[in-house]
């Protein structure tokens, strides 16, 4: 699993220092081709070994439930908690987001197999390329011709070739999205506007064919720790909320199923001071030969001006001390923080520098980013609260 000696002993922030996802034995890139794998589906690899194959499997995301938050609220989750423990014969176990550990990012990699450095949705936002301009990939704001920015197939539409039953159940909210189209396509798509709904007509959905390759999410738990903080009242609210869901859901698994629970990332709340929310916008140093600022407040991609990429790096290095890694581009690519191999059409997508959040500490953007600026639950970044999701189990 990760390397735990660069979360537990601190350490000077080389770049070699980050606990890089581990891509190809533990991420959310490996979990769809196991299971795909397991079917039969053509292409498809087992890099998940334990994970034992099923005819019929489903993924229940839940948006925002990092394995430490749900280790941390067992009265809360009396149910996955449950999963976890062997006595009882639960098998859970922590997995990689992959980097950054935000949404976009991490719903292309579920949904394509691939890490982010192939799949090309490399941030919350990235420059694009071809305008220069700041695209936001949640969003998928400015539009952006879809194909291209994403070429590859998903998991999905690989299994429908290869006969398996594929289909998704989300709301119906996110059914035409640039997004979805991308990252989670192929089969069919279910839009249900409740988790009980949802959890419902997953299990149908499953029935539906000798092999079948469900998925199903639900975000409100994420909405929560954002506007609340992981230390709400809300938050816990919700986090029942989806224990019970998680619970419906596995009551009903046809014969010959396998319930897989996991998320896209977890959460850290940050104070609201000026200790551990720098403001770029006003920090003349950092924004410094910075033509633009991208990613997320614990991620950054920070786009140099021609000829300051070096004079950028060395100064967000000096500033930020040991409260981020910094890293070049290349420094980042070739540590692996975005996959094995970067595709030629990513590689410019990515910041001159990109810088990743240590500590409990955010690099806000006040002016450029007033509504994220105010979170007080945030993620991007490579520490155990924000990289590593459960990957729980259920088999009927």
């Amino acid at each position: 699993m990760v390397q735990s000696t660069a979360w537990d002993h601190p350490e000077p922030l080389a770049v070699a220092s980050a606990p890089v996802p581990q891509y190809g034995s533990g991420s959310l890139a490996d979990l769809l081709p196991t299971l795909a794998a397991g079917m039969g589906v053509p292409d498809t690899t087992a890099t998940i070994g334990e994970l034992t194959p099923a005819d019929r499997a489903c993924v229940f995301l839940i948006d925002g439930l990092g394995w430490e938050q749900l280790r941390a609220h067992p009265g809360e989750a009396p149910f996955l908690t449950s999963l976890l423990d062997s006595s009882r014969g639960g098998t859970g176990r922590p997995i990689t987001a992959g980097y950054p550990a935000t949404t976009a990012t991490s719903l292309a990699s579920v949904g394509t197999g691939l890490p982010p450095g192939a799949h090309g949705l490399p941030g919350y936002t990235v420059r694009n390329p071809e305008t220069g301009a700041l695209m936001n990939q949640l969003r998928w704001q400015p539009w952006t011709p879809p194909q291209p920015w994403q070429p590859y197939p998903t998991i999905f539409e690989r299994a429908h070739a290869a006969g398996v039953h594929a289909a998704q159940v989300s709301s119906p909210t996110f059914q035409n999205t640039p997004l979805t189209k991308v990252a989670l396509s192929g089969g069919t798509f279910h839009g249900r506007l409740t988790g009980e709904d949802r959890m419902d007509l997953a299990a149908e959905q499953l029935a539906a064919g000798d092999r079948a390759l469900v998925y199903t999410y639900y975000s409100e738990l994420d909405g929560a720790g954002h506007r609340y903080g992981v230390d709400s009242d809300t938050w816990r609210g919700q986090l029942m909320h989806v224990d019970r869901l998680a619970q419906r859901l596995a009551e009903q698994l046809p014969p010959h199923s396998v319930l897989h629970v996991t998320a896209d990332h977890g959460m850290v709340d940050i104070p609201f001071d000026e200790q551990h929310r720098i403001d770029f916008d006003e920090d003349w140093e950092l924004s410094a030969g910075v033509a633009l600022l991208g990613g997320e407040g614990r991620a950054r991609h920070v786009y140099a001006v021609p000829g300051a990429a070096n004079d950028v790096a060395t100064c967000w290095r000096e500033v930020l001390g040991e409260q981020f890694w910094v890293a070049s581009r290349d420094e980042a690519i070739e540590a692996g923080w975005f996959g094995p191999h970067v595709d030629d059409r990513v590689y410019a997508r990515i910041g001159d520098v990109v810088a990743a959040a240590r500590d409990d500490v955010l690099l806000i953007a006040s002016e450029r980013e007033p509504k994220e600026s105010l979170m007080v639950g945030n993620h991007g970044s490579m520490t155990p609260a924000e990289q590593l999701v459960p990957l729980l189990e259920v088999r009927s």
